[in-house]
């Protein structure tokens, strides 16, 4: 892997492990906020990796409409959906209801980096 890829993952995790429980966040938010806007792919890739580090609350990362779009990376059939649900947020065809209440933006939350 490209060093600085592994250095954005860092920066992608760090960032992930602020989410708080029952609030999720997009890729583009996580990627706008390291000043990477259209990396919101590399962000996902970053979360596909994110598995092996259980301090990382992958399953809190969603696309901008709050599509479940990375839980075929989720041990499981449901795992993802599963997890935001014991965090009290509900989530029906793959897509998490109320997502405007539900999100976190890391920019109003963290302040600029």
């Amino acid at each position: 892997m490209n060093p600085e890829n592994k250095n954005f993952f860092q920066k992608v995790y760090e960032v992930a492990k602020h989410i708080p429980y029952g609030r999720v966040t997009s890729y583009g938010a996580i990627a706008k906020y390291l000043g990477a806007a259209r990396s919101a792919r590399m962000v996902g890739w970053a979360m596909n990796g994110a598995g092996s580090m259980p301090e990382v609350p992958a399953h809190r990362v969603v696309n901008k409409i709050g599509l479940l779009t990375g839980k075929q990376h989720f041990d499981g059939t449901n795992l993802m959906q599963q997890l935001l649900e014991n965090e009290g947020i509900e989530v029906v065809d793959n897509q998490i209801q109320n997502f405007d209440k539900h999100f976190w933006d890391p920019f109003l939350e963290l302040g600029v980096e």
